[in-house]
């Protein structure tokens, strides 16, 4: 299989039903969440994200933005924490916030209909879909929000997003996030939640930061990422693996730009593996930003990549990873590290 011949379009249903957490964060729960013993702020934060979803067991129903914030009558409070009805997990790469945030959907009591998970990206794309008021009225009956890696970089999209979530809140829907650090800002890669809180107004008093700290958990204690293979190693393993694809990199640059980035899941469907042949550094930023969302995907979905060429740390050149995306490139390579250790049997067993 190639990924350069397939052009799937998504209709906007599709995208709805979608949100939900990736097949890699399916089976996690609070429980399987392994806390760093030597980082207390990690054992909190499952306790108070334990609390926020036992708060969120009685659903709001449809006139909740004429009932106070989260929709609640007199005499029909649920017994919910104190406080705002609003995380946002505060952490640097790999500390496990997307597991916690996808443990809160999951431990949230509701049907999967009425909770919602996704990237900021997806969220924008599904706007773009549905258009805003649609997407309003699709998510208003929900009973949380969950949005990960809320992207601060693009002022366009931080407004439409902020708009969007304070029609959401008036409507009863509690709010759980993660997101980038703004380019620049002391500490970056570290924490953000300061930044967060300014973007998004009138939102942040609705919002309660909890910091993670620790370290990137997909380099603890494993071994460097396997260097890139033969071009012959990559390309058998492919054509010995059901399921797998195999394409040259350059040509899977191109044909991105001719992919809206909301298919790039849908690119992925059904595939065992992606097998790339003369992996080299990516030429502009643009394409940069496609191959950032394409790593998120097949990160999300567990699917292994086998390739020859440059290694993963050569992919983003020294300009871009000192400018204003920084923090998106690192997040790709540490992903594209964990998915190249998860190929590495793919051709051991050959």
């Amino acid at each position: 299989m190639s990924l350069c011949s397939r052009g799937p379009r998504v209709p906007a249903d599709r995208l709805v039903a979608e949100m939900v957490p990736p097949p890699r964060f399916d089976s996690v729960r609070f429980s399987t969440y392994l806390p760093d013993p030597n980082q207390p702020s990690q054992r909190e934060a499952v306790h108070v994200l334990e609390e926020f979803a036992n708060g969120l067991g009685q659903s709001p129903g449809p006139a909740a933005g004429r009932r106070g914030l989260f929709g609640f009558g007199r005499g029909r409070a649920p017994k919910v924490p104190a406080g705002p009805r609003g995380v946002y997990l505060d952490g640097g790469y790999g500390v496990g916030k997307t597991h916690l945030l996808a443990s809160l959907w999951h431990a949230t009591d509701a049907e999967p209909s009425r909770k919602a998970f996704g990237t900021f990206v997806e969220l924008t794309n599904l706007v773009g879909a549905l258009g805003f008021q649609q997407t309003v009225q699709t998510l208003s009956g929900h009973r949380l929000l969950c949005i990960d890696e809320f992207e601060l970089d693009d002022p366009g999209d931080t407004v439409l997003v902020s708009s969007l979530l304070a029609r959401l809140v008036e409507a009863g829907v509690a709010l759980a996030a993660t997101s980038n650090t703004l380019p620049g800002k002391l500490g970056e890669g570290r924490f953000a939640a300061a930044d967060f809180m300014r973007e998004i107004q009138g939102l942040s008093a609705h919002f309660r930061a909890l910091r993670i700290d620790g370290e990137d958990y997909r380099h603890r204690g494993l071994p460097e990422a396997p260097a890139p293979y033969s071009e012959e190693q990559v390309t058998r393993a492919a054509r010995a693996t059901e399921g797998a694809s195999l394409d040259d990199f350059t040509a899977l640059l191109d044909h991105l730009a001719r992919v809206h980035p909301s298919r790039y899941g849908a690119l992925t469907d059904g595939l065992s593996a992606v097998c790339l042949t003369g992996v080299r550094p990516v030429p502009d930023q643009s394409t940069a930003l496609r191959l950032v969302v394409l790593a998120d995907r097949l990160y999300d979905r567990e699917v292994p990549v086998l390739t020859s060429g440059e290694p993963f740390d050569r992919l983003f050149g020294e300009e871009m990873l000192k400018g204003g995306y920084r923090k998106k490139y690192f997040r790709a390579i540490s992903r594209l590290t964990a998915l190249a250790r998860d190929a590495a049997p793919l051709v051991d067993a050959r």
